[in-house]
């Protein structure tokens, strides 16, 4: 695995180098980490639902999945403050590396009906956020054994400075943008 990241970097810095024209090997974008969320809304009622999708986000991402809670008492969504509501996963280094290369190559192409992720994704400051709308794309994920589908939201947290040269990163690691 360590022969991914290293095959990856190595292309990508170049090609970044030559589009951009970086005079420090310190200006070049990198991903810094990747930010896996799953909002259970049922788990307010149904402490087993948002058990179910820690397991799924644990099986999906390899890492143990931290539960997060309500920060404020919303009436209208019937929530209060200190409640379990879902959970989430931030992967760096290799476990990073190896999921982006599974969402790009397994589960994106599983979608139906897919004809790239949107292009416009794009934060401002050079992070993309991606919205899946079931857990069933990745491969790992038993489709028996599923309860409920549940969607997810994927943040690619990136040093660049720009979106345009975040779109040049993660086109340069496969990243299928819509045209």
């Amino acid at each position: 695995m360590a022969r991914l990241k290293d095959f990856y970097l190595s292309d990508v810095r170049d090609a970044l180098v030559k589009k951009f024209g970086y005079k420090n090997i310190m200006e070049i974008p990198k991903i810094e980490k990747i930010v896996i969320n799953m909002g259970v809304g049922e788990a307010k009622e149904n402490a087993k639902a948002l058990e179910s999708a820690v397991k799924d986000m644990e099986i999906i991402t390899g890492q143990k999945a931290v539960i997060t809670k309500a920060k404020k008492s919303i009436a209208n969504f019937k929530i209060r403050e200190g409640v379990a509501i879902g959970c989430k996963t931030t992967l760096r280094g290799e476990k990073m590396y190896e999921f982006l290369d599974r969402l790009v190559n397994l589960a994106l192409p599983r979608v139906r009906d897919f004809r790239g992720v949107n292009p416009n994704g794009f934060d401002g400051r050079g992070n993309y956020s991606l919205g899946i709308k079931e857990q069933l794309i990745f491969p790992e994920i038993e489709y028996d054994k599923v309860d409920k589908v549940r969607g997810m939201d994927v943040c690619i947290v990136t040093t660049a400075r720009t979106d345009e040269e975040a779109r040049e990163l993660l086109k340069l690691f496969s990243m299928p943008f819509a045209k």
